[in-house]
């Protein structure tokens, strides 16, 4: 398992090795032993959660206030996502920062996302399943999101403006 730093503080790829033959695959998507070894600190995952989307669906930018912030370990079982992560932590050397990385279930990466940061994906084949463990259970009172086009991120969702699919929620510009 290879685990990188992105640019942006304390998020990371990870990359499984991948055991193929003719029966098909195996790989170790999860290791707590190992992502603790990386992270220098202990993250106790209590909630998977998983969301089927067809192409054209942006989710997010979605994160929780402290003190339900949520870390996150994402990942794709079927089809593509451009994946986006912001990084909202005041004492960030990254703060306000964004990064953009395809995830698709033929590569296997994970990305792990710490408190502090939104998150949103946008699907870009004709059906994705997303996945994702959080370390805090999800807080309705406590979520809050980014507007997925605000001028000041420039973020580029991979998907043309007229195909775009949000929910009513991820249209409000001011939250």
């Amino acid at each position: 398992m290879k685990i990188t730093e992105t640019k942006l503080k304390g998020c990371y790829l990870i990359e499984p090795k991948v055991f193929n033959d003719e029966r098909g695959c195996f790989y170790e998507a999860f290791n707590k032993r190992i992502l603790e070894d990386t992270l220098g600190y202990e993250v106790d995952f209590v909630q998977d959660n998983v969301s089927v989307s067809k192409y054209g669906v942006i989710r997010g930018l979605h994160y929780q206030e402290v003190p339900f912030a949520q870390a996150k370990l994402v990942f794709v079982t079927r089809g593509k996502v451009q994946d986006v992560v912001v990084d909202l932590r005041k004492d960030s050397p990254t703060f306000m920062q964004h990064l953009s990385i395809e995830l698709n279930s033929n590569e296997k990466k994970l990305l792990f996302i710490p408190k502090g940061m939104a998150h949103g994906f946008a699907v870009l084949s004709d059906e994705a399943e997303f996945r994702y463990k959080v370390d805090e259970f999800y807080n309705r009172d406590a979520e809050k999101l980014l507007f997925y086009k605000d001028i000041k991120l420039q973020i580029d969702w991979l998907v043309p403006e007229n195909e775009i699919i949000l929910s009513d929620k991820d249209k409000l510009v001011n939250n």
